[in-house]
């Protein structure tokens, strides 16, 4: 018997979904359950052929866990190792290489000194930056966020130079992207399963959190195609299993703003109950085929293209 198993924290509503949902489908060989963990020992198996993580960004504990289990042959969706290394800036880097439209975004170095560094360590960083130039980029009005995600934690929106500093004063030890604000006609939230499976969802983030997939955008359907384009072209070079894109459309032209949403929202209370079922169908199937797939004691993660490309020192740009 091949177990899937879902590690989670405090949501509920999915992960239980999801564990009924493969258990109802009654395929031979296949059964699910939240995961149970009493002890790690460094080389040996987890009790699963599949975990689907939605917590190890929080729990550095649970992301060892994850990655000792997938050195012995579990399938994590998603793949630990380059969960770990992945984040936005990078994303936003990966983008301009792929023809994905991207806002112009910069990254600044954290406004306090890092723990156990002072000012001989930043010897190769010039100072004052370039300040005329980045905001000359960027524009405004801007967005400032942390460079490596964290949701909608320490997240400004910058109307000018003034407000920047100010803003950036409260930031702490943090390395923050400043980023241009597109002001969009339409904004759309899309899930990406296996590589394969989209569903794009309008979505409003100036509601309040509860109404934001209140909205009424009817794309056409080449606009709707070239989304799905945009979000499966991302997801192939990232290599996500599970993750999240969101387009703003400004001049009829998708931006991707955010893509590095490896452990995305899928709470009934908040997607809606349309939503809600397909996520939990199509991440039910996904990872029924992962474990019907799965080997144990290989590699059994998903590495997206710009990691086997760059490994096989092939070309990595579209354009």
């Amino acid at each position: 018997m091949k177990k899937i198993g879902i590690l989670h924290g405090k949501e509920r509503s999915f992960p239980e979904a999801i564990v009924e949902r493969i258990n109802q489908k009654k395929v031979a060989g296949i059964s699910a359950e939240s995961v149970v963990i009493d002890k790690v020992m460094q080389g040996e198996p987890s009790d699963y052929a599949v975990i689907i993580d939605r917590i190890s960004q929080d729990v550095p504990f649970y992301r060892a866990y994850l990655k000792n289990a997938a050195l012995c042959g579990t399938a994590v969706i998603n793949n630990p190792f380059w969960w770990s290394a992945d984040e936005k800036f990078f994303n936003n880097c990966l983008a301009t290489k792929i023809a994905v439209p991207v806002p112009k975004t910069v990254i600044l170095p954290s406004r306090d000194l890092p723990d156990d560094t002072s000012d001989e360590s930043f010897s190769n960083l010039k100072y004052p930056l370039d300040w005329r130039g980045i905001f000359d980029y960027v524009g405004f009005p801007a967005y400032m966020k942390p460079f490596a995600g964290g949701g909608w934690k320490n997240v400004y929106k910058l109307e000018s130079m003034d407000d920047f500093f100010e803003k950036h004063s409260e930031t702490g030890q943090l390395v923050m992207m400043l980023q241009e604000e597109i002001i969009f006609e339409e904004y759309y939230r899309c899930y990406c399963i296996g590589g394969k499976y989209v569903r794009i969802m309008p979505y409003e983030p100036r509601n309040p959190h509860h109404l934001r997939y209140v909205a009424d955008f009817k794309p056409d359907a080449e606009r709707l195609a070239y989304m799905e384009e945009l979000v499966l072209r991302i997801n192939k070079f990232l290599g996500y299993d599970f993750n999240t894109v969101e387009l703003a459309v400004r001049d009829g032209v998708p931006y991707a703003i955010d893509f590095c949403n490896p452990a995305p929202d899928a709470e009934r209370t908040s997607v809606g109950e349309e939503n809600f079922e397909w996520v939990v169908e199509n991440a039910a199937n996904y990872a029924i085929e992962k474990a019907q797939a799965q080997v144990p004691n290989e590699d059994n993660l998903t590495w997206g293209e710009y990691i086997k490309r760059s490994s096989n020192k092939q070309k990595l740009f579209f354009i």
